[in-house]
């Protein structure tokens, strides 16, 4: 078993490439779970700025009639 884990000799180029990998997928998925809770508190901020669009499709067309 130790040997598996030596990778004969080229261990800590091995473990280092599989623990920076982790880290930088880790990073990514942080780095997007951020981005998206932004958008949606962004998006949320738009629409309560403007009637939904059912909802002035269904004001503009009371009007014409």
């Amino acid at each position: 078993m130790a040997e598996f884990f030596a990778m004969g000799g080229y261990a800590g180029y091995v473990w280092g490439s599989y623990l920076l990998t982790a880290i930088i997928l880790l990073a990514l998925f942080t780095v997007s779970q951020r981005n998206l809770r932004r958008r949606q508190r962004e998006l949320e901020a738009l629409r309560a700025l403007a009637p939904h669009r059912r909802e002035r499709r269904r004001v503009e067309k009371e009007e014409r009639a």
